[in-house]
């Protein structure tokens, strides 16, 4: 059985079928996905005024997070950014030891790192209340999560480039 990685974590927890990866490629669902970590960290803190009340809010940020993903329809198109750069996730979590691709590894490492690293800081500043923690690392996981999208559009330009198999893509 291959190495599972964070990615490929990720994508069991998320139940991504190709169905749903398909959807996810409309822009509408990646550009509000990034909703997510601003919105939980709200639910987070909402424990302020709603004590245990504020699991309702936390459960349906995980619910929407869960949901986004599939909730879009099937995009017309994929020749913009966000789709290339969700198109581009699926080519590093099924091609991403392919030669051709070697040379974005070391990027994307650094870029897991710095999200890693903010997303640290952000569950620290939740759970401590701190707004500085909390921001800090808001800004470094949302930062290091654009940046890789990023990164994965370059990957699905090189993926076309090198003729490596693309997923399935709307018609």
């Amino acid at each position: 059985m291959p190495k599972q990685d964070v990615f490929h974590r990720t994508e069991a927890a998320m139940g991504m079928t190709p169905q749903v990866w398909v959807r996810h490629s409309n822009p509408w669902s990646g550009w509000s996905r990034l909703t997510v970590l601003p919105l939980f960290a709200l639910a987070v803190w909402s424990r302020i005024w709603l004590g245990w009340g504020a699991l309702g809010p936390i459960l349906l940020v995980l619910v929407w997070t869960w949901l986004n993903p599939r909730i879009f329809a099937t995009p017309k198109r994929t020749d913009n950014w966000m789709s290339r750069g969700v198109l581009g996730e699926q080519i590093w979590l099924r091609q991403k030891d392919a030669p051709e691709l070697q040379h974005h590894r070391p990027v994307v490492r650094m870029l897991t790192f710095i999200s890693g690293a903010g997303g640290l800081i952000y569950l620290l500043g939740l759970i401590l209340l701190s707004p500085g923690l909390t921001f800090t690392g808001l800004a470094a996981a949302m930062l290091g999560k654009l940046w890789m999208l990023d990164r994965m559009v370059w990957i699905s330009e090189d993926a076309a480039r090198c003729k490596i198999d693309h997923p399935s893509q709307p018609d």
